[in-house]
């Protein structure tokens, strides 16, 4: 099922403050609490719902992402069921103590993240945002970009351990990760404070890692930019994020392409455009100039004779190429009024104004008739 916009799940418009947004929330957790609805599907769907668009929108920097580009701008920055902990650092007014609800229902809180169908949970999506030339943008490139990332210790092999050393049964949470407390009718789950939730403690850490398993370290790949990319829009690299815990499968890493604005031209959808311009003799003569494209091709253009100022021309499969076919480019001429004249240059204007004759009171042309040029 198509997921729902965050601002109509909690009912609100979009310029909702945020204690609107607070407000909305605490009603609905209040309303579809599972704890309230035992066994009930649909309201554990809708509360978890809610929370994701609490999550997303209680955050200036996720909302901000996410009113430009919607969903795909909040992916790989903690939205969505990643990391849902933030959803209550400010609601200890609601209901007291609420953190470890999402332990129950999404597999854990902050910490936790997906796991691999082996039981190791994966690492974390990263983000980074590239900004590209327009002409890259248009016809594709390769861009080689570096970050740093959490890579599986060299020296533990991810498992945190000193070498011929294990891990023991936490004993304060039994293994489960969870301290659990009751109050009223909720039953709050908490991260375990002496594993930090994961259910065991390691009893010789690795001396390189100091047991987390991971090591910083920059990272660099070549980024395939297709033809035709949009702004804000992005492309994922599998396997390219942070690595699991314990060996856990790395996540990914999404590149949001940011495009520089070109000097000449610009684009809508798959078409071009750019003004070139020319003089008053080639717009009432008519004339062939030749246009430079924007991979700096020439290509011969037919002025009519008689065209105005602002006129469009279209010029076929010139455009953005994607998916086998070309958009197209258009031109504007702009005719350019000389600022200086020579001698015989106005002598010969003035000469034309006479033989063609020129109306020294002219009516206003129709509103309408610009409109359909």
């Amino acid at each position: 099922m198509a997921k729902r916009d965050y601002y109509e799940v909690l009912g609100l418009q979009k310029g909702a403050s945020k204690d609107d947004i607070k407000k909305a929330y605490r009603k609905l957790a209040i309303q579809y609490h599972p704890d309230k609805n035992p066994g009930n599907k649909e309201a554990e769907e809708k509360f978890k719902e809610a929370t994701e668009a609490y999550e997303v929108l209680s955050d200036d920097q996720k909302r901000a992402a996410y009113d430009q580009f919607g969903f795909a701008g909040v992916e790989g920055m903690g939205g969505g069921q990643q990391d849902f902990s933030s959803a209550f650092r400010d609601f200890e007014d609601i209901f007291g103590d609420f953190s470890g609800i999402f332990d129950t229902f999404f597999g854990g809180g902050g910490r936790r993240s997906s796991q691999s169908s082996s039981g190791l949970r994966q690492g974390s999506n990263l983000r980074y945002d590239l900004e590209i030339p327009f002409k890259d943008a248009v016809f594709g490139t390769k861009v080689e970009v570096q970050y740093s990332r959490n890579e599986a210790c060299s020296t533990c092999h991810g498992t945190g351990a000193a070498g011929g050393s294990g891990r023991r049964v936490c004993s304060t949470c039994g293994g489960t990760g969870q301290i659990r407390r009751s109050q009223g009718f909720f039953s709050i789950a908490s991260p375990c404070p002496t594993c930090g939730g994961e259910g065991y403690v390691i009893e010789h850490p690795c001396r390189d890692c100091g047991g987390t398993g991971t090591q910083r370290k920059k990272q660099k790949i070549m980024v395939t930019i297709p033809p035709g990319v949009e702004d804000g829009k992005r492309v994922v690299i599998p396997n390219q994020g942070d690595a699991g815990p314990n060996g856990g499968p790395y996540g990914d890493l999404y590149v949001f392409i940011r495009i520089k604005p070109h000097e000449y031209f610009e684009r809508d959808g798959l078409d071009l455009y750019c003004a070139v311009p020319i003089s008053i003799t080639q717009a009432a003569l008519g004339s062939e100039l030749y246009v430079t494209t924007l991979d700096n091709r020439k290509i011969k253009v037919k002025i009519p004779a008689g065209i105005q100022n602002g006129k469009m021309l279209r010029i076929r499969d010139e455009g953005i190429p994607s998916g086998g076919r070309k958009g197209d480019m258009y031109i504007k001429l702009m005719i350019q009024i000389p600022t200086k004249l020579s001698k015989r240059g106005r002598e010969l204007l003035e000469e034309l104004a006479k033989v063609e004759g020129e109306d020294p009171s002219p009516q206003p042309i129709s509103l309408s008739e610009l409109r359909n040029n």
